[in-house]
């Protein structure tokens, strides 16, 4: 009780500049665990397909392959059906390998979306923490220029250390979001690295499948 009982009455001393804070903080929460668990998703359900798709190109199954990738809406399955689709129609190697760019930079948007707000949010916590801290001083002095002067002291250092509460939960608000951040950008991209593996290797195998077979060498000199 004694903490809790801390905790409101820091908030309540901060002025209204503590409000606004919170809410950058729950907005920054919320977008935080939304991007983390739709990361971590997406990475079990590109494995999962992955898995399934594997075994048809180690044998040259391009339909079932097909099959597989276009009842799947996850990252992987939509980079490998651009990929299956211009197999018969590519020449090159390079015609696929294009092929499959474009789809991950469709794909890239959805996994970076929103993140970026999370650094956003943090500058925000720590303007709106000066600003409040600021408006504090302003009035801590405004009061204390008409006190009487053997109190000037007191409601001076009374006054700042309150002023000071807005920019302590600014901060507090700020370095959350800013670790929250970089873990999100790093997880993202392992995800974008490993959609690349997947790329590199799909082209590997197709190019194993396609690849003509070494000519005998003939059993005797002529």
């Amino acid at each position: 009780m004694e903490i809790y009982s801390t905790i409101v009455k820091f908030f309540q001393e901060g002025g209204l500049f503590m409000y606004p804070i919170v809410i950058v903080l729950a907005l920054g929460l919320a977008i935080a665990i939304e991007r983390w668990v739709y990361l971590t998703m997406t990475t079990v359900k590109n494995k999962a397909v992955w898995n399934k798709v594997a075994p048809y190109l180690r044998t040259g199954n391009i339909s079932g392959a097909v099959q597989v990738t276009s009842k799947s809406k996850v990252a992987i399955a939509q980079i490998l059906t651009y990929g299956l689709n211009r197999v018969h129609s590519a020449r090159r190697r390079e015609d696929v390998e294009k092929a499959m760019e474009e789809s991950l930079m469709e794909v890239m948007p959805r996994l970076e979306k929103r993140t970026h707000y999370l650094a956003t949010f943090a500058n925000i916590a720590t303007l709106l923490g000066l600003l409040g801290t600021i408006i504090g001083l302003i009035r801590a002095f405004t009061v204390v220029a008409s006190a009487n002067p053997a109190e000037k002291a007191d409601l001076l250092s009374a006054s700042i250390s309150v002023a000071m509460n807005t920019t302590a939960l600014g901060l507090m608000v700020a370095i959350p979001l800013l670790l929250a951040h970089t873990l999100l950008q790093t997880k993202t991209t392992e995800v974008i690295d490993s959609l690349e593996m997947a790329s590199v290797k799909f082209l590997n195998s197709l190019m194993e499948r396609s690849a003509p077979e070494p000519a005998k060498a003939s059993d005797g000199a002529r």
